[in-house]
């Protein structure tokens, strides 16, 4: 399969958590669609400590794997926002 292309979207989404509304990540994502999963080289910004846990409230929001041999998060569905 192939990887995922390494320049990426040049468009950042704010993607918070579900909860509590705490700031997660700023993520270059492609397409309209929903977030399912988040390549972790395309991660601007983080602001959690593990990738896998809201910093404020805890909560599990995503579980990390290997996508097409590339590092990346698989989203928990309804666990986290974005726009």
């Amino acid at each position: 399969m192939a990887k995922p292309n390494k320049v990426g979207p040049t468009r950042t989404v704010d993607i918070a958590c579900a909860k509590c509304r705490a700031a997660l990540f700023k993520y270059r994502k492609g397409g309209k669609g929903a977030l399912v999963k988040c390549f972790i080289e395309r991660i601007s910004k983080d602001f959690t400590h593990n990738q896998t846990h809201c910093p404020e409230c805890d909560t599990l929001f995503s579980r990390q794997t290997l996508i097409r041999g590339t590092p990346a998060l698989k989203i928990i569905g309804g666990k986290v926002t974005f726009k």
